[in-house]
């Protein structure tokens, strides 16, 4: 049971610099410094696009508008980290 808890851990890490590349990403796409035109960076775009973007949609729904301004990957990192440490806290001490 350790071993899934140990899973579960490493991909809500995975996750969070999964979120972290595609807004790194999605700022170097705004200020012209990568262009999507590039099969690479293209699919790469899109992998991320494709990953984050179930999660951050709705956090986005419920959000007001803060005038260009995305804060939706900052939230959803301080959830996973919020269900982490739950985890290593409370549920992995008391499995055997």
């Amino acid at each position: 049971m350790r071993a899934l808890l140990d899973v579960i851990l490493i991909v809500l890490q995975l996750y969070i610099w999964l979120l972290i590349a595609s807004a790194i990403l999605s700022w170097l796409v705004a200020f012209n410094v990568v262009n999507t035109r590039n099969q690479f960076v293209a699919m790469v775009g899109d992998f991320l696009w494709r990953i984050t973007e179930p999660v951050l949609r709705p956090i986005r729904n419920i959000m007001p508008n803060l005038g260009g301004i995305d804060i939706s990957p900052v939230i959803v990192i301080l959830i996973i980290i919020f269900i982490q440490s739950v985890i290593t806290r409370y549920i992995y001490p008391n499995v055997f």
